[in-house]
């Protein structure tokens, strides 16, 4: 299978076999791994001004990037920020990328069109409208849900380019969710649902990505049916083994090694964590990827990254989760050989 076979198989929760899928939301280190600056942080205020070969020498060098990030860490899944933003770039950014890859990877973009948590300049004034204008907040839920889809739709007549979208609005906090279960379900539930539903009948699979305590509020989220639920954040408590007994075994999971370990912590402590999260996610034997709790940020250390790949590499295969993590084989967690 190529890796797009892959992760699709995974999304719809069938057995592999093999070697887990991995994938990173945003892989930051670019620079420091290719001499090349990820391509959401590339400034086109000058983009109307240059030249046709200048802004095709941008948009190869942005495939390429994106491409090579996928291979030389196994990636089974591309998502794309189309910069500069419009409809012709993104086509054209997907165009190049399927014409140098084909259907190798699985590749997804944003198109989540639901509320999340407001900055700190505006949390109050979002907050009050809470309480006195859902209505209108509503309202304005329903103008960009169509926009979503109206936008998934003319990409989709444009032929196969992408394969489905991360929902990328965030509604927690590490300690809990911004949004309560009675206000999840009056602002975010049925536009969430939804979109999911819409993007489903157009052939899209649809990864919803929130970090933070997400367990409050898991249940209405899996009721919206995502093909997959990321970042599973453990330092908002969020556990795979939890998060299988509320939802079951048929949505994907994704993600719940500990960024902020990875950055922080000892070796020894990334080096348990990433395990843990392998051998819980592998646990039901079908229906997880692996990543990191957010992506791979600017500041956290490119060795770090690349002990977890290695990580995954030596542990992450199916066929040989009962020799790495079953204690009853003369096997642990802590001391897998």
């Amino acid at each position: 299978m190529t890796h797009r076979e892959r992760f699709i198989k995974t999304l719809k929760c069938e057995p592999i076999g093999g070697q887990v899928p991995t994938f990173e939301l945003v892989y930051f280190l670019t620079m420091e791994k290719f001499g090349k600056v990820h391509p959401s942080h590339r400034y086109y205020e000058q983009w109307d001004q240059m030249s046709s070969t200048e802004r095709s020498l941008h948009m190869n060098e942005m495939a390429h990037i994106y491409i090579d990030t996928a291979r030389a860490y196994g990636h089974s899944a591309i998502f794309i920020h189309p910069n500069p933003g419009g409809m012709e770039n993104a086509q054209w950014l997907l165009e190049l990328i399927r014409e140098k890859s084909g259907d190798e990877f699985f590749i997804m973009k944003h198109g989540d069109p639901t509320w999340s948590i407001p900055d700190g300049e505006n949390m109050m004034d979002f907050s009050v409208r809470m309480l006195e204008d859902p209505e209108g907040l509503n309202d304005e839920t329903k103008v960009r849900l169509e926009e979503s889809l109206e936008y998934a739709r003319k990409l989709h007549e444009r032929g196969h380019l992408l394969d489905g979208y991360a929902l990328c609005a965030d509604y927690c906090f590490n300690v809990n969710p911004f949004f309560s279960q009675e206000y999840f379900d009056m602002l975010i539930a049925p536009f969430l649902k939804e979109v999911i539903s819409e993007y489903r009948k157009m052939g899209y699979y649809t990864i919803k990505h929130t970090d933070g305590n997400i367990m409050p509020i898991l249940k209405q989220m899996a009721d919206c049916k995502p093909d997959a639920i990321h970042s599973l954040d453990p330092q908002g408590g969020v556990s795979i083994p939890e998060v299988r007994k509320i939802i079951g075994n048929d949505i994907a999971l994704i993600g719940n090694v500990n960024c902020g370990l990875l950055q922080t912590g000892t070796e020894e402590e990334c080096r348990q964590d990433v395990l843990r999260a392998l051998k819980e996610g592998m646990a039901c034997g079908r229906g997880y990827v692996f990543s990191t709790s957010n992506c791979v940020y600017t500041g956290l250390a490119l060795e770090r990254y690349e002990m977890m790949i290695d990580l995954w590499k030596q542990y992450g295969n199916y066929e040989d989760y009962e020799k790495n993590f079953t204690c009853a084989v003369g096997r642990s967690l802590e001391h897998p050989t």
